[in-house]
């Protein structure tokens, strides 16, 4: 039988050791009066119950422990959560770059490169001497922030009234407008924006400055900054809500925005031909709108890289510079035209006319000198002009001619052998012809002309026996007649290509019928610009040859470069000895004492012209109502250089056109000879005789 073992020292037997030689002690029975000590047993007390163990001190708290989660169920929820997030990142992606690429890549390009246009400066008009008569200035719009001009911005209840008062004398604007446009909009309250007034000159832009500053610099004292600090806290204003007058500054909110002005240094000179643009800057009027394309150049672009409306410096961009518009230089001669101006703008005040012009011409080259109307045309003020002013009436109305087409008939006449100068002509008092009767403009017995004293006499009936002989019939001598009509450009554009122009109105020789078929020969039943009516007088004196007249002389390129302009169309109409024949012709009606014209003449030159005195047709009735008073003429006669002619509508105090546009035309041709410096004439006039003896 093995051993017990005995439990090793320490493993927890806590029973005590009996000392060696003691006997044990037999076991108590279960229920046994407990042993009583010595002492107890002598006094005979009974014996205590078992001892009881000192209470123990109270248990020091210990710290409370946290059980931490199992962390694979969070590792899980993480994991869960990533994908998620990942998923839609993912769709995203999918939809900017495979479905809205295209759109968003568009709508980027859109929002961050701002394209802008960079506008050409448009080119000068200048006269043939290099004189601007057009240009474009550095300019201000004047505007201004509705929003700065409220109560609570200036701390002043009322101004818009004072800034308008202080701005209405500089802008020349009524005080009512300026009030109106610096109060906040109703429609649009929220709007940042007014313009006051567009295109101001430097020196008004400067004197808003200036006062502008001043009213800053005397609202920037101590005390003044002390109320605006008031008012900025309610609880302490003290029912005050405003600041003193002079500690305000009533035109802070006002803004200028750089702008570019067309002006025309020389006012009204050449105004109706030059013409005018509009408020865009492009030509709407005259030459400015003829040479639209050459004149404004092209623009150029410029983007640039923007966030949130400010730009954003070294991101890129792209820019075309642009190219500056042509500058014009047209064949007008500045002294020629003022005189031209004056002129017609006097007689037409004296005759209490409608309107009138004149038109002088290089006989050679077909260059305009001056092409003046009256009443004429301010560009730089268009808002005083009429309606009818703002166009050219020297080549926009047309207009029966009169006697003065009496010189195409006479050169058809001599160019096909008809006639010639010395052709005894018997002039009846009246005429019949188909259903009218004719006369000439005044009474008189049966008069004996020359081919030559017809037209110095300007006689119509004259006009008309002669014309008959152009064919064997009536028929063939309209065909003829209006052959040479044609060819002097009657009816068609005159090449000069000006806004407006009108070509005439000439009906084909088929369908003159009835008195048209005789009233065409003396000027009426057809009709003319007064462009046209020059030219006519300009091809005679030019040899027959006529020359498509002109109003540039050149261009000068952005590069510096002057190119001169294509020399006009040539054709001949009559020959050589015709145009002679005629100017000799045309002499008498300013040298002989019977001619119509006598009031032309100019000491110490020759002078060949012709009268006209039309009946006129109004153009809102289309009936005849007035006269049109003309003379065209050309000098010197012997060695022709200049070509003037006066065109009178409408007259009141006088209507024939010897007495009321001769002396116009004297007038401008003397001032147009000197200042060419062109020679008197070195021969007497032939005088040719203008009447017979039956």
């Amino acid at each position: 039988m093995s051993t017990p073992r005995r439990p090793p020292h320490g493993s927890g037997d806590r029973r005590p050791q009996r000392p060696a030689g003691e006997r044990p002690r037999a076991p108590r029975p279960r229920g046994a009066e407990p042993r009583r000590t010595p002492d107890q047993r002598r006094t005979g007390r009974p014996a205590a119950g078992p001892a009881r163990r000192p209470p123990r001190p109270p248990a020091r708290p210990q710290p409370r422990m946290i059980r931490l989660a199992d962390p694979r169920r969070r590792l899980r929820v993480v994991g869960i959560a990533l994908v998620a997030v990942f998923t839609v990142f993912a769709g995203r992606l999918v939809q900017l770059q495979l479905l809205d690429s295209h759109a968003l890549a568009a709508e980027a390009g859109a929002n961050q490169y701002v394209p802008v246009v960079l506008s050409a400066e448009r080119g000068s008009i200048t006269s043939s001497d290099g004189t601007v008569l057009a240009t474009t200035v550095d300019a201000y719009d004047i505007t201004a922030d509705p929003t700065l001009f409220t109560p609570e911005a200036t701390h002043l209840p009322d101004a818009p009234e004072q800034a308008a008062a202080l701005l209405a004398p500089i802008l020349a604007l009524p005080k009512e407008k300026l009030t109106a446009l610096l109060h906040l909009n109703p429609k649009n309250p929220k709007s940042r924006y007014a313009l006051l007034a567009a295109r101001q000159t430097p020196e008004v832009k400067n004197q808003i400055s200036d006062l502008r500053a001043g009213l800053a610099k005397q609202a920037d004292t101590k005390a003044c900054r002390a109320q605006r600090q008031l008012l900025a806290k309610p609880a302490d204003r003290g029912g005050r809500t405003s600041v003193d007058p002079g500690c305000a500054n009533p035109l802070a909110g006002v803004v200028y925005a750089p702008a570019k002005r067309r002006v025309y240094p020389a006012a009204d000179l050449a105004g109706n031909l030059v013409g005018f643009v509009n408020s865009d800057g492009t030509g709407t009027g005259g030459l400015e709108l003829q040479y639209q394309k050459d004149l404004a150049g092209k623009d150029g672009r410029s983007t640039y890289a923007s966030v949130g409306g400010r730009i954003v410096p070294s991101s890129g961009g792209s820019q075309q510079d642009p190219v500056p518009g042509e500058d014009l230089r047209l064949t007008i001669d500045k002294d020629i035209q003022w005189a031209a101006q004056r002129a017609i703008g006097d007689q037409v005040a004296n005759a209490g006319a409608e309107k009138g012009y004149v038109v002088v011409q290089d006989v050679q080259s077909g260059r305009i000198l001056a092409m003046a109307t009256s009443p004429g045309l301010d560009p730089n003020d268009l808002s005083s002009a009429r309606p009818d002013q703002l166009g050219n009436a020297a080549v926009q109305d047309a207009y029966e001619p009169g006697s003065t087409a009496k010189l195409m008939t006479m050169a058809a006449v001599l160019d096909t052998g008809s006639a010639s100068w010395d052709t005894h002509v018997t002039v009846p008092n009246t005429l019949q012809r188909s259903d009218r009767v004719f006369h000439d403009d005044v009474d008189h017995e049966t008069w004996y002309l020359t081919l030559a004293g017809v037209l110095a006499k300007s006689s119509n009936i004259g006009t008309i026996e002669a014309a008959e002989h152009l064919g064997k019939d009536q028929a063939e001598s309209n065909r003829v007649l209006g052959g040479y009509l044609q060819k002097f450009g009657i009816g068609q554009p005159s090449g000069l290509g000006f806004p407006g122009e009108t070509r005439g109105i000439l009906a084909k020789p088929e369908d003159w019928k009835g008195s048209q078929q005789y009233t065409i020969p003396f000027g009426q039943g057809l009709s003319v610009n007064a462009l046209q009516a020059t030219s006519v007088f300009s091809t005679i004196a030019n040899g027959g040859v006529r020359v498509a007249p002109s109003l540039v002389m050149g261009t000068t390129g952005p590069d510096g470069r002057y190119t001169p302009a294509p020399a006009g169309a040539q054709s001949r109409v009559v020959t050589p000895e015709t145009a002679k024949t005629l100017t000799e012709m045309l002499e008498s009606v300013v040298t002989d004492e019977q001619g119509t014209g006598t009031k032309a003449q100019i000491p110490g030159y020759r002078v060949a012209g012709k009268t006209g005195t039309a009946n006129r047709v109004d153009p809102r009735t289309g009936r005849y109502s007035g006269y049109t008073a003309s003379f065209i003429g050309f000098a010197p006669a012997d060695k022709p250089r200049v070509t003037v002619s006066c065109v009178i509508q409408n007259p009141v105090n006088g209507h024939f056109g010897g007495q009321l546009c001769g002396p116009v035309f004297k007038q401008v041709m003397e001032f147009a000879l000197k200042t060419l410096q062109v020679a008197p004439s070195g021969s007497a006039a032939p005088n040719l005789p203008v009447e017979w003896k039956p």
